[in-house]
């Protein structure tokens, strides 16, 4: 398995923007994608339970948390609000420094191969208080209900 750290050594780069790179998602690690404000919450609750963190990327213009996470673990997701990346899709990442605070940077990236915990990231998740603020963004959006869809502006694109 390639660490994701080596992913970006080895991705290409994106030609119009320095520093970012293409990775492609589902071989060795997938991703989760969440709300900045849930990933947030989700990662302080990570890491005051010790719990096993991989590479978790902030996505800035797109108010966006991504969690490097096992592949295989599709189905664990449908019922919450977040979105599970796997293969055909890639990502547009910074590579391993942090490019600054408008864009966002790696809040997470483990020399190894380190993945974060899917079955922790999924309890951080369902934490009141993270599942608190889901449910307050989705009332201040009108959204009561419904989980986030794909929209424009995505930083990652899937062909199927």
């Amino acid at each position: 398995m390639m660490s994701v750290r080596d992913a970006l050594r080895s991705a290409p780069m994106v030609s119009d923007v320095p520093g970012l790179r293409l990775l492609k998602v589902g071989n060795g690690w997938d991703l989760v994608r969440t709300s900045t404000e849930t990933g947030l919450l989700a990662l302080a609750h990570l890491r005051g339970t010790g719990a096993s963190i991989g590479p978790v990327l902030y996505d800035g213009p797109n108010e966006r948390l991504y969690y490097a996470i096992a592949t295989g673990t599709a189905d664990r997701w449908d019922d919450l609000p977040v979105r599970h990346l796997s293969t055909n899709s890639w990502l547009v990442a910074p590579g391993m420094e942090r490019l600054d605070d408008w864009f966002g940077g790696w809040c997470e990236l483990p020399d190894d191969n380190t993945l974060t915990d899917t079955d922790a990231l999924r309890t951080a998740l369902q934490h009141p208080y993270v599942a608190a603020a889901q449910q307050e963004a989705r009332s201040a959006a009108g959204l009561q209900g419904r989980a986030p869809t794909a929209g424009p502006g995505n930083t990652y694109f899937s062909p199927t």
